[in-house]
């Protein structure tokens, strides 16, 4: 049980925890400020801005460096893991989304004749742009920092 009391502890991974959630609460007013209204459903779903996947592995990895040093081979594994993520938010992903979009414009306009069709519509914002992923990495940094600061 000691185990999961150091995961509690661990200053780095709270961090990075902090700054998703952090990123998630801004979509949720970025969105109140977009539509006047609240919509709960953005603190879950995927895509939006800020992208709160970049906002958590940057801080991960900034705080990995903050703790284990700049030259570590810990921030090595870090930052490419940090790289990956942001790439698949901002290109897998991204494409993933344009291309259900498409599909769900092929749907309507085949089955516009009162056919059946029994399929759900596909997600289409799946994925961030690149300026969402970045304002979530510098997000995350910033955050990462601060609590650096405070620490």
């Amino acid at each position: 049980m000691q185990d999961f009391g150091d995961i509690i502890h661990n200053h780095v991974l709270l961090v990075a925890l902090v700054a998703c959630l952090i990123a998630q609460a801004l979509k949720l007013l970025i969105d109140l400020g977009k539509h006047h209204k609240v919509n709960l459903r953005v603190l879950v779903e995927t895509g939006g801005m800020p992208s709160a996947h970049s906002a958590l592995v940057a801080a991960l990895a900034t705080g990995v460096g903050q703790s284990a040093g700049w030259a570590s081979t810990e921030f090595a594994v870090a930052v490419v893991f940090a790289v990956i993520v942001m790439y698949d938010a901002a290109g897998v992903r991204q494409a993933a989304g344009k291309q259900a979009r498409i599909l769900n414009q092929i749907i309507d306009e085949f089955f516009q004749e009162d056919q059946q069709f029994n399929e759900k519509r596909l997600k289409e914002l799946l994925g961030h742009t690149p300026f969402q992923v970045i304002v979530g990495s510098i997000l995350g940094i910033i955050i990462s920092w601060l609590a650096e600061l405070a620490y």
